[in-house]
């Protein structure tokens, strides 16, 4: 699967851990930075470049990294297409795929460690978007009122 992986300076180490991660179980990760520290950039670029990825169909899922998380995810939300949750349970990681369709995970650095940010990798990549007609339905609502068509995101 081709990942999009992008962070701030304050998820910038454990970003760099995730790409690590992604490639060695076999994925294709496209590295959108920050690629040096930088404590002044700010999360909504970076959460904007993996959102386009996914929206241009670059990758097929993408995972953004800030402080807490909390930003990454508003800004990630104000791309049409794009469905980014904040999580900290592996059960909302796995489950925000299947029956949600999200395609952009968002990690907070400074709240989660570093062993359970590679189990909610996994599960977020491992999982897929079952299609049963509740989950389409429900899909189609979130995407009609972005303006999006049912195929796009």
């Amino acid at each position: 699967m081709r990942i999009a992986v992008a962070a701030d300076h304050g998820g910038f180490e454990l970003k760099n851990q995730v790409v690590e991660w992604l490639r060695a179980d076999g994925h294709d990760v496209l590295d959108l930075g920050a690629h040096t520290y930088d404590r002044l950039d700010d999360y909504p670029d970076y959460a904007f470049l993996v959102g386009e990825a996914v929206q241009r169909g670059d990758a097929e899922r993408g995972i953004v990294l800030c402080g807490s998380g909390v930003g990454a995810c508003i800004a990630a939300n104000k791309l049409a297409g794009v469905r980014a949750c904040l999580c900290h349970d592996t059960y909302t990681a796995r489950q925000g795929v299947e029956h949600d369709d999200m395609n952009v995970l968002c990690l907070g650095a400074r709240v989660v460690g570093v062993e359970l940010a590679r189990e909610l990798v996994r599960a977020f990549v491992a999982a897929r978007f079952q299609t049963e007609e509740r989950f389409l339905r429900r899909r189609a609502k979130v995407l009609a009122r972005e303006g999006a068509r049912e195929g796009e995101g």
